[in-house]
C-alpha cells in the first residue's frame, strides 16, 4: 500500500498540492501562535536601568480573590493582577540583607516626576544609579538637586522645575546621563520624601550560584514578593509590559485553537475534494479486489505523506509568521516592546502535531464513505456524485445546530455586556461545521433560488452553467464551502468587533456631563487647584477624575470577576452634576473619607445595603475598610463603582487626580488657571476608547490572519475543482461550443458559487451576531457600516471569479481533442 501511495500521489499532483498548501498554512498558523504563547509565557524582558543587579526583588502584584468559603480549600479562586504600582516596607532590606550569598542591597525608590515643559518621566533615588549601565558627567544630586538626560538640553547647574505629584519644586542640575528610559535621579532624601520603595535590587557575592540565592531570597521573605532573575529582571522596571504577557498567552491560546478548528475544516475539505475526483478509480480498486481497509491504510497513508512534508516546510515559515505578528503586537501597543519574541522547538512541534492531526481527521471523512460503498455502487457513481447524506454528517451536523443554539440562547439569556462576545467564536464554528456537513443540500437550496434570475440575465451561459449547477451538486458545495467559510468568519469576526467597541463606547460615556476637561500639563493637580476652578466665573460644577481597578475582599462579592471592579475616582461635592448614573439608594455627597457608591447588583450580590463595610483592595494592593454610601443602577456587565477622588488618587501610581471635570458657560475662561490645558469631555474617553480599539486591533488582526486562511482554501479548491473538468471543457467545445461561451459558461458558474457561498457565510454569522447584538445592544442587527459587509462580499466574489475563470482559461488553451482522450 505505501507503493501505490507513493504512485498515487504522484500522479494526482492538483490534489496533493492543495492538500499541501492547507496544511502549510494551518501549521504555520499554529506555530505562530504557539511562539506568542512561549513569549507570553517566558515574558523576557532584559532590564536596563536594574541590570547591574542579580536578583530584583518586588512586592508580588498577583494574588488569590477571596473565596466564598475560606474554609474550603478544593474552591477555585480568581487570580488577579494589580494594575498600580506597590510599594514595599523599608525593612524588607534588612531581611535581604540577611540572607546569605548577599553582598549588597540596593532599594530603588521611585515616583512619577514632570520636568516643566517635558513629558512625564519616572524619578529614582540616585543609590539604585550605579545598577544601569550609565554613563554620568557631573556630581551625585544633594537636597535640591537632581541628575537629567542629556536629552533634556539642560546644563550643569541649571535651575529647573520639577512637579511631583502636583506641586513643583526647584533643582539644580547636578549632573548629566545617557539614559535608555527617561529618568531622573534625585537625593536619598528627596526620593524617600517624593516617592516610595518599589524594587530592591540584590548584588550576590563573588561564587553563589543564583538559583540557590533566588530559592534563599524567597524562603525568607515569604508568598508577599517577587524574587526576579535573568531576563524576568525587567519586569520590574517595565510592570505594565508584564502584565500584557498574560494577554499574550490568553491571545495565542484562544486563536491557536480556533486556527486547529479551521484548519481540520479547511483540509477536510480539500482533502476531501481530492478524494471525490478519484472515485473512479477508487472504485477499481474496490472491484479488483481491495478491502475497504486497504483503501482507508492508502488515504491516510497518503494524507501522513502530505502532511509530514507540509509541516516540515512550515517550521521555519511558522516561526517567521509568530515574529511578524509579535511585531505588530508590540507596534500597536498590544505588547511592550521591550518583551523579546521567543519561539523554541515547543511551538513547532505542537503546530506540526496539530497539522498532522487535522490531515488524519480529514483523510478519516474523506476515506469513510469511498471505502465503505460496495464495488458495483461506487462504479455508478464514479462519474457523477449524488448520493451525499449520511449517518455520521447528520449526526453531528444536528450536534453542532444544537451547540450553536444552546450558545445563542445562553448569550441572549445569560451573557452581559463584554462577556456576551465570549461566546461568538465557538458558536460562529459550531455554525461553520453545521453548515459544512450539510454543504450538499444547503447548496442546492440556493441554487434553486438563484436558478431563475441567473437563466433570465445571462442566457444561454446561464441556463448550461444552471444545468451543470444542478446535476454537479455534490462537487459544487466543495467549491461553495471554503466561499461560505471565509466570509462566515469575516462578518463574525468584524461584525462582532464593531459591536462590542460600540457597545463598551455607549456604556462608558453615557454617564459624563462635563462641558470641559482640564488635563494638568505637571503630572497631575495639587489639592488647591480644584478650590481655585470653582471660583472661575461660569463654572457651576467642578470635580477630580481618577480612574483604576480595584476588588472586593469582603463580603465575598459572586458578580466580580479575575478583572475585578471598574473604580472612578470623583469628588463628592460635584459628582451629581458631573455625572449622569442613576441613584437606586443614597446620596453621592457622602463621598468623602474612605466611602464608596457600589453597583447595586453587586451590592445585592454580596448582600450590602447602605452604611455597612465593605473592605477593597485598591490597584497597589492596601486593604482599606469602605462605607457604602450609595447604590446605583449601571448597565450589565458595565457596572464601576464611585468613590472618592483623593482616596483612590492616594493608591494609584500617579497619587494625584490628572484630570478635572467641569461644567461651565465659558470654557475658555479656564485657560487662565496655570498649569492646565482645556478639552472637551471626549478626553475623558480617549483612553478608554483607545483601549477598546486596541483590543479589537488585536481581534482584527488574527481574526483577518484566518480569514486570509479560508480565503486561500477559496482559491486552492476552485482552482484544483476547475483544473480536474478539462475533459467535460473539451467535450463541450467538440460538440460545438466556442471557447469564449464556454468561459462565459464557467462565469456565471463562478457567480453562482460566490452568491450560493456568500449566502450561506451570511446565515452562518447570523447565527452569532443577532444573539450577541441582542446581548450587547438591544438590537438584532450589529453596529457597523454597510460597507463591511458590501468590502467583504465583494472581495469574496473577486476572489472566487478569478479562482474560478483563471483556470478556466488555461484549461481550454489545448485542442479539445487533446484534453478529451488525456488520461
Amino acid at each position: 500500500m505505501v507503493r501505490l501511495t507513493l504512485r498515487t500521489l504522484r500522479y494526482r499532483k492538483g490534489g496533493f498540492v492543495a492538500t499541501f498548501i492547507a496544511l502549510f498554512f494551518g501549521a504555520a498558523i499554529v506555530m505562530a501562535c504557539g511562539g506568542l504563547m512561549e513569549t507570553g509565557i517566558r515574558t523576557a524582558i532584559p532590564p536596563q536601568r536594574l541590570a547591574g543587579a542579580d536578583a530584583v526583588v518586588v512586592a508580588e502584584r498577583s494574588f488569590d480573590q477571596a473565596k466564598e468559603n475560606p474554609a474550603d480549600e478544593d474552591e477555585d479562586s480568581e487570580r488577579s493582577v494589580l494594575p498600580e504600582q506597590v510599594p514595599m516596607d523599608a525593612g524588607t532590606t534588612a531581611k535581604i540583607q540577611a540572607v546569605p550569598g548577599v553582598a549588597k542591597v540596593v532599594p530603588d525608590i521611585s515616583f512619577e516626576a514632570t520636568l516643566l515643559g517635558a513629558p512625564t518621566s519616572s524619578g529614582h533615588g540616585f543609590e539604585s544609579a550605579v545598577l544601569g549601565a550609565h554613563t554620568i558627567t557631573g556630581k551625585a544630586p544633594q537636597p535640591g538637586q537632581v541628575v537629567l538626560a542629556t536629552s533634556s538640553g539642560k546644563q550643569i547647574g541649571d535651575q529647573v522645575d520639577i512637579s511631583v505629584r502636583g506641586k513643583v519644586g526647584k533643582y539644580t542640575v547636578s549632573g548629566l546621563g545617557t539614559f535608555a528610559q527617561p529618568v531622573m535621579y534625585f537625593s536619598a532624601q528627596d526620593a524617600q520624601r517624593l516617592g516610595e520603595l518599589t524594587a530592591i535590587g540584590v548584588v550576590a557575592a563573588p561564587g553563589t550560584n543564583i538559583e540557590t540565592l533566588q530559592e534563599q531570597l524567597t524562603s525568607a521573605l515569604g508568598a508577599r514578593f517577587d524574587v526576579l532573575t535573568g531576563d524576568e529582571r525587567g519586569a520590574a522596571e517595565f510592570p505594565e509590559v508584564a502584565r500584557t504577557s498574560e494577554m499574550l498567552i490568553t491571545l495565542a491560546g484562544v486563536f491557536g485553537g480556533f486556527a486547529v478548528m479551521v484548519s481540520m475544516m479547511v483540509v477536510a475539505s480539500t482533502l476531501g475534494l481530492s478524494i471525490r475526483q478519484r472515485r473512479r478509480e477508487i472504485a477499481l480498486l474496490r472491484a479488483v479486489g481491495t478491502t475497504p481497509g486497504q483503501i482507508k491504510r492508502m488515504v491516510f497513508g497518503e494524507a501522513l505523506i502530505v502532511s509530514v512534508l507540509a509541516t516540515g516546510a512550515a517550521w521555519v515559515p511558522g516561526s517567521w509568521l509568530g515574529k511578524a505578528l509579535f511585531t505588530q503586537l508590540a507596534e500597536n501597543g498590544v505588547a511592550g516592546p521591550e518583551i523579546q519574541f521567543h519561539q523554541g522547538w515547543i511551538p513547532s512541534v505542537v503546530g506540526a502535531g496539530a497539522a498532522l492531526l487535522a490531515a488524519q481527521v480529514a483523510a478519516i471523512a474523506a476515506a469513510r464513505r469511498a471505502a465503505s460503498t460496495r464495488p458495483t455502487e461506487a462504479l455508478a457513481e464514479a462519474a457523477v456524485q449524488r448520493k451525499w447524506l449520511t449517518w455520521f454528517r447528520l449526526v453531528f451536523a444536528v450536534l453542532a445546530c444544537g451547540g450553536g443554539t444552546a450558545l445563542a440562547i445562553v448569550t441572549v439569556t445569560v451573557m452581559e455586556g463584554p462577556i456576551a462576545a465570549s461566546t461568538a467564536g465557538p458558536a460562529v464554528l459550531l455554525w461553520a461545521i453545521a453548515f459544512s456537513l450539510l454543504s450538499p443540500g444547503a447548496t442546492k437550496v440556493m441554487m434553486a433560488v438563484i436558478r431563475w434570475p441567473i437563466r433570465a440575465l445571462t442566457s444561454v451561459p446561464g441556463s448550461l452553467a444552471m444545468s451543470n449547477t444542478r446535476v454537479r451538486v455534490v462537487q459544487l458545495a466543495s467549491a461553495v464551502a471554503p466561499v461560505m467559510l471565509a466570509s462566515g468568519f469575516a462578518f463574525a469576526q468584524i461584525y462582532t468587533q464593531t459591536t462590542s467597541v460600540e457597545s463598551a463606547q455607549r456604556a462608558y460615556t453615557e454617564n459624563l456631563r462635563a462641558d470641559a476637561v482640564l488635563i494638568s500639563t505637571t503630572g497631575g493637580f495639587s489639592p488647591d487647584v480644584l478650590s481655585a476652578v470653582r471660583k472661575v466665573p461660569g463654572v457651576t460644577a467642578a470635580s477630580e477624575w481618577v480612574t483604576s481597578t480595584g476588588f472586593v475582599e469582603a463580603p465575598y462579592d459572586r458578580k466580580q470577576g479575575d478583572d475585578g471592579l471598574a473604580l472612578q475616582g470623583v469628588t463628592a461635592s460635584g459628582a451629581s452634576e458631573l455625572t449622569s448614573v442613576s441613584i437606586a439608594a443614597g446620596t453621592l455627597t457622602g463621598l468623602t473619607g474612605n466611602t464608596i457608591a457600589l453597583p447595586a447588583a453587586h451590592a445585592d450580590a454580596m448582600g450590602v445595603a447602605l452604611g455597612d463595610k465593605v473592605s477593597m483592595r485598591f490597584g497597589d494592593g492596601q486593604i482599606v475598610p469602605t462605607t457604602v454610601v450609595a447604590l446605583i443602577n449601571s448597565k450589565q456587565g458595565f457596572e464601576t463603582a464611585l468613590v472618592p477622588a483623593t482616596l483612590l488618587a492616594s493608591h494609584t501610581t500617579a497619587g494625584v487626580a490628572k484630570q478635572i471635570m467641569v461644567r461651565t458657560s465659558d470654557p475658555a475662561a479656564l485657560a487662565t488657571i496655570p498649569g492646565v490645558r482645556v478639552a472637551d469631555r471626549s478626553v475623558l474617553t480617549e483612553a478608554y476608547a483607545a483601549e477598546q480599539q486596541t483590543q479589537a486591533w488585536i481581534n482584527y488582526l488574527l481574526a483577518g490572519m484566518i480569514i486570509l486562511y479560508t480565503a486561500i482554501s477559496v482559491i486552492n479548491t476552485l482552482v484544483v475543482e476547475t483544473a480536474d473538468r478539462r475533459r467535460e471543457f473539451g467535450l463541450l467545445r467538440l460538440s460545438g461550443a466556442r471557447r469564449g461561451q464556454v468561459l462565459r459558461m464557467a462565469g456565471v458558474e463562478g457567480l453562482a458559487i460566490a452568491i450560493a457561498g456568500i449566502g450561506l457565510g451570511t446565515l452562518i454569522s447570523a447565527g452569532t451576531l443577532v444573539p450577541f447584538s441582542l446581548a450587547a445592544m438591544d438590537s438584532v442587527l450589529p453596529y457597523g457600516p454597510i460597507w463591511i459587509y458590501l468590502a467583504v462580499a465583494g472581495a469574496a466574489g473577486i476572489l472566487t471569479m478569478a479562482a474560478t475563470l483563471i483556470p478556466t482559461w488555461f484549461a481550454l488553451r489545448p485542442r479539445p481533442v487533446d484534453t478529451v482522450t488525456a488520461p
